[in-house]
């Protein structure tokens, strides 16, 4: 049985997932990225080894995505996350024709073909006030951890506005409430909104279509994808919390597959790079 691993190296996580030939999941991994992230990959993917029963040598293709892509020395080729946060979202939910993916510090709206091979796709304009870092440090400005931005936010009952086109404007704003005693959980799902309202501006500018599927760590928090749907007037695929950052992983891994089947067809054992 063929085995490939797919590892995806974020601006905030590393995940690490393996897959056989049936594309069932044998075991998988998630640490903080860090600064070292040769070492990080390397980490997350012994981790995922060990989770799953298996050695290296039991792996037959490895397809490294995300920002640090480059920096996995044990790959043998790589893929950008909007190749692999499109093919894992496509095995979760088939019929998916548009992802967003709001990472720690980068947000991404894709439109898919039939195929899920990506057809247009909008970035965000680089600034922390549009990515889930924002909420982070909102929530640490409070005093709160970002394991307690969830049930906060459950308790909001009237979110103020946070308006400000960059994460130091909005800081302010953040501040600015504060002082005058609104409360942080409706602090925290102003942040929120504001972050759904750049979101779904990314998504009109890459002519999104139903089906929606959102990923990236902060889809842990139901919040969000209730903020979306609201906002799209449309219902949006979200996968379980435990895979929700592991989709671009999970795509890379699926297309480790591809490609051995690919390899296996042309009678070809080079390794050689994945459209």
């Amino acid at each position: 049985m063929k085995i490939t691993a797919g590892i995806d190296v974020g601006s905030t996580y590393t995940k690490a997932i393996l897959v056989d030939e049936t594309l069932d999941i044998l075991g998988r991994s998630l640490r903080p990225t860090g600064f070292k992230l040769d070492q990080i990959s390397q980490t997350v993917y012994d981790e995922c080894l060990e989770a799953a029963g298996r050695k290296a040598s039991d792996v037959d293709y490895v397809i490294a995505t995300g920002i640090g892509r480059h920096q996995v020395g044990f790959k043998d080729v790589h893929v950008t996350d909007l190749t692999g946060s499109a093919r894992g979202a496509a095995r979760l939910f088939p019929e998916t024709r548009t992802v967003l993916d709001i990472g720690g510090q980068t947000m991404k709206a894709s439109r898919l073909d039939d195929a899920a091979k990506v057809k247009s796709f909008r970035l965000n304009d680089k600034c922390a006030a549009g990515t889930g870092a924002f909420l982070e440090k909102t929530a640490r400005y409070m005093g709160f951890s970002t394991t307690e931005i969830g049930p906060l936010m459950a308790t909001s009952k009237e979110p103020v506005p946070i308006s400000g086109v960059c994460a130091v404007f909005a800081e302010s704003e953040v501040i600015n409430h504060l002082s005058l005693g609104t409360a942080p959980s409706d602090i925290m799902q102003g942040a929120i909104e504001s972050l759904v309202d750049r979101a779904v501006q990314l998504m009109k500018r890459a002519k999104a279509e139903p089906e929606y599927t959102l990923v990236g760590g902060i889809l842990r928090f139901d919040t969000m994808a209730e903020s979306v749907r609201k906002h799209l007037k449309a219902e949006v695929n979200v996968p379980d919390p435990e895979m929700v950052q592991f989709v671009a992983a999970l795509g890379a891994a699926i297309l480790g597959q591809r490609r051995l089947k690919t390899l296996v067809e042309q009678g070809d054992a080079r390794i050689v790079d994945v459209a």
